[in-house]
């Protein structure tokens, strides 16, 4: 398989790379964000599943296949991952779960104000202070990650070893 040549008009600047300090820094939020989730209780898969629906909202590719894997090693099914898009129309998510995932998704998507109420009231019924502040960490900073991979066009290249067909 060969790379596409493309067009110097159509590269885009890595940001990480073009200002490496801004990125250390968001590197050191992601870090406390991940201690904070922690404390808070929240299991990896969950942190990942979140991880995973702010990157399907943001069509972040880069994100999806990081933090897909990463989801998979911590012990997340790919069942789970698979209906992630349709979490609400199935029963393989706990209501905790569900109280994450729209809070994940309002905090993506907060212009919509009715939304995240009814996010907020859910959350509310079933999560702590502390597991609801993880949550809406954990959205922000993954929000920001995917920013920056969407904006800098972060490629998603195929595993190092292909089984041949």
């Amino acid at each position: 398989m060969t790379e596409a040549v493309v067009p110097a008009q159509d590269r885009r600047v890595y940001i990480d790379k073009q200002s490496p300090a801004a990125y250390k820094a968001l590197l050191a939020t992601a870090e406390a964000v991940h201690d904070v989730a922690a404390e808070a209780g929240l299991e990896r898969p969950l942190v990942e599943l979140l991880n995973i629906r702010v990157s399907q909202l943001n069509t972040c590719a880069f994100c999806l296949d990081l933090h897909t894997r990463t989801a998979l090693r911590a012990g997340e099914t790919p069942q789970r991952i698979a209906v992630l898009p349709a979490w609400r129309d199935t029963v393989l998510f706990d209501a905790r779960e569900r109280a994450a995932l729209a809070l994940a998704e309002a905090t993506t998507h907060p212009a919509d104000a009715g939304a995240q109420h009814t996010a907020y009231e859910a959350a509310r019924a079933v999560l702590s202070d502390a597991e609801i502040s993880a949550v809406i960490w954990v959205a922000i900073t993954m929000n920001a990650f995917n920013r920056v991979s969407v904006l800098s066009k972060h490629p998603v290249r195929p595993p190092a070893t292909t089984r041949s067909a």
